[in-house]
């Protein structure tokens, strides 16, 4: 096998991860870099379910809905640790509503920016049949119907006639998620002697064919003559590029998706473990789903075209999800007390003029850089589903421009959670700086956003954030004279970007 450079990866989110896995497993060297933290962008602000797009049929994206059932039963299969099989239910007003527009879509006779009518039985039965007959996976039920009185289905709005049942799957932690993909990649190339490194809070400059990576103090870490670039920045692809001073048209058009977290007991109970899959007042599908002890409910789909770091759920948006649980649930008088703290990601979509955000399409492309001084592509879609598949076919596109050829792929190889008992990492000082060792912790936020999800946990306070700081001090991550500055810095990120207070604040 001939000697090959490294193949650099800009962005660390699931794309740019499932990427360098793909590409370890074909025994090429990798470096990948991110400007934050791993699985810090779109990946951590996802609705988290992992499903095939009922929605996508109505508008005839019959390929997607194929690719992302099977990726959604080799996700099942292959990392059982993370993705865990639910059962979403659909009420349902009309019996015929929305069939004439849809059919009139699906055959190019209306615009797709067409603001969609309250979808009816008959509809949803026929997505849900098409559904059923894409997956061809007998490990999960098959759709049902109900009459909303009937028993085992959820006590819902009177005005709902049916309910329509299916099932998908959800990733309650695709940020663990990310650091499983990189372990498993690491262990790989470490064991065939073949170089994979992570940088995290790095920037990269691009000077001839070399390229610089600083650190966040601006200190260069190294330089490198990568064999090729693959820009995996997500909603930051067109800012990366011009960080690289590549000449590009505009690539993304990113969209925000707000969420909120909430332990409202009684929201819990009404989804007694099951998913709600709604329509809100102007059509827009709205999620009601368990997440862990709490309920999760989202999303918007807003354009946004403000740098992507700066998004967080507005109160807007805020009512207009609780709006659209109270009438699901009418009986819970949900209000923004309910609301424990909210997220909001920017979906990393094409760039598109379609005046209707639900039109532009979900599918992953890739787009070469001719103009650029090293071979160079950026990846412009994704999602959180068809991480696999995007990567295998990146893969595939790519080696050979650095005459390399496929050698393996991931289709059947197991990701499983080195660290399953990260829950409890906080309270086990040997096993928390094993996961600041070892999965690229550099600071407090990595730790409570992303490492111990303690973002979720109702609890959390100064006190454990002061613990993980000098736990960061330990791991030589931290400076003693700086832990009350990070503690509180972290305090404030929290009650700014996600509207969280911690318990013993004031």
């Amino acid at each position: 096998m001939p000697e090959c450079r490294p193949v650099l990866i800009l962005g660390g989110g699931i794309n740019g991860a499932s990427i360098a896995r793909e590409l370890a497993l074909n025994h090429v060297p990798v470096v990948l870099v991110d400007k934050a933290d791993i699985g810090s962008g779109a990946t951590a602000y996802s609705s988290r379910l992992i499903h095939g797009g009922v929605r996508y049929l109505e508008y005839g994206d019959f390929q997607l809905v194929k690719e992302s059932l099977a990726e959604r039963t080799r996700l099942l299969q292959n990392a059982p640790d993370f993705v865990k099989p639910l059962r979403l239910h659909i009420p349902v007003v009309s019996r015929w509503g929305g069939t004439w527009q849809t059919m009139r879509r699906m055959a190019g006779m209306d615009r797709p920016d067409r603001p969609t009518r309250a979808r009816g039985l008959r509809l949803v039965q026929a997505g849900l049949w098409c559904y059923d007959a894409f997956a061809r996976d007998r490990s999960l039920p098959r759709h049902t119907t109900q009459r909303r009185e009937e028993s085992g289905v959820p006590h819902l709005n009177t005005l709902y006639r049916w309910v329509c049942a299916y099932t998908d799957a959800q990733m309650v932690a695709p940020e663990r998620f990310v650091v499983a993909l990189l372990q498993d990649a690491e262990h790989f190339a470490m064991a065939h002697g073949e170089r994979f490194d992570v940088l995290t809070y790095h920037d990269a400059t691009l000077q001839d064919q070399s390229v610089t990576l600083r650190d966040r103090s601006g200190n260069t870490t190294c330089e490198l003559k990568p064999e090729l670039i693959i820009n995996a920045s997500g909603a930051w692809v067109d800012q990366t590029l011009q960080q690289l001073s590549v000449t590009a048209p505009r690539l993304i058009g990113g969209t925000k998706g707000s969420h909120f977290v909430s332990h409202h007991p009684k929201l819990i109970a009404a989804l007694d473990g099951r998913g709600i899959y709604a329509e809100a007042q102007d059509g827009r599908p709205v999620f009601m789903l368990p997440f862990g002890d709490a309920a999760l409910v989202g999303t918007t789909d807003v354009r946004f075209e403000q740098p992507p770091q700066h998004a967080t759920a507005s109160e807007e948006e805020l009512e207009y999800l609780i709006a659209a649980a109270n009438q699901v649930f009418p009986d819970l008088n949900l209000n923004r007390e309910a609301v424990a703290h909210h997220y909001a990601g920017i979906r990393p979509l094409p760039f598109s003029r379609a005046k209707r955000t639900a039109a532009v399409s979900r599918r992953h492309t890739l787009h070469p850089h001719a103009c650029a001084e090293l071979p160079m592509v950026s990846v412009i879609g994704g999602k959180l589903t068809t991480c696999r598949s995007l990567a295998e076919e990146t893969v595939a596109q790519v080696l050979p421009q650095i005459d390399r050829q496929v050698a393996a792929n991931s289709r059947d190889r197991e990701i499983p959670e080195r660290a399953p008992d990260w829950k409890r990492a906080v309270d086990a000082p040997a096993r928390l700086q094993e996961i600041i060792q070892t999965e690229w912790v550099q600071t407090i936020e990595d730790l409570v956003e992303r490492r111990l999800l303690l973002l979720n946990d109702p609890n959390l306070s100064r006190q454990t954030l002061r613990k993980l700081a000098e736990a960061l001090v330990h791991a030589g991550r931290l400076g003693d004279r700086d832990v009350e500055t990070a503690v509180a810095r972290c305090q404030q990120r929290l009650l700014q970007h996600f509207g969280k207070t911690l318990v013993d604040s004031d």
